[in-house]
């Protein structure tokens, strides 16, 4: 049990701060920020061994960190309907529509059916808030080579959404 404690206590170090950001920047509150980022890291704690290694840890915690904020806002009935929910800082943006979705499993299966590297390239640069640069590490590819797959990975969640639109 001390390997699995001591894993995990490098995990919430090296990504605590990273799911405290994502959260502040999501909730404009500081103090809400704290409050899920830890709830996030102790449901991550408890479904530690359902985490098959599909994505980037930063990933995986900030799709947790997300939905138990939505969560949060249910609870304090600060909203009847996700839909209606305003994010005037990115509007038009392909990352604010996905905030914004209520039935994020729609999403989600678009994301599923997306063809790897533009899949999990996204999901790094939406969900992870990486940069180009981290991008493009993690791939041992260049910066131009991580933007250019993020932008073709985001044309094509944009034309099935329009398509299911039409």
């Amino acid at each position: 049990m001390a390997g699995f404690e001591e894993k995990f206590e490098k995990i919430y170090i090296r990504y605590f701060h990273d799911v405290f950001l994502f959260l502040k920047k999501l909730s404009k509150d500081e103090s809400i920020a704290e409050e899920i980022t830890s709830e996030t890291f102790f449901k991550a704690m408890r479904s530690i061994n359902n985490f098959r290694g599909e994505t980037d840890v930063r990933v995986w915690l900030c799709q947790i960190a997300k939905n138990s904020y939505f969560s949060y806002l249910k609870k304090q009935q600060r909203i009847e309907n996700m839909d209606d929910m305003d994010f005037p800082d990115n509007r038009d943006t392909i990352e604010e529509q996905i905030l914004k979705q209520c039935d994020t499993m729609q999403i989600h299966l678009l994301l599923h059916n997306l063809a790897e590297p533009y899949k999990e390239v996204f999901m790094l640069r939406v969900f992870g808030e990486l940069s180009f640069k981290q991008i493009a590490d993690i791939f041992q590819k260049t910066d131009n080579w991580a933007c250019v797959t993020y932008h073709r990975a985001r044309n094509k969640i944009l034309t099935q959404m329009e398509d299911k639109d039409e």
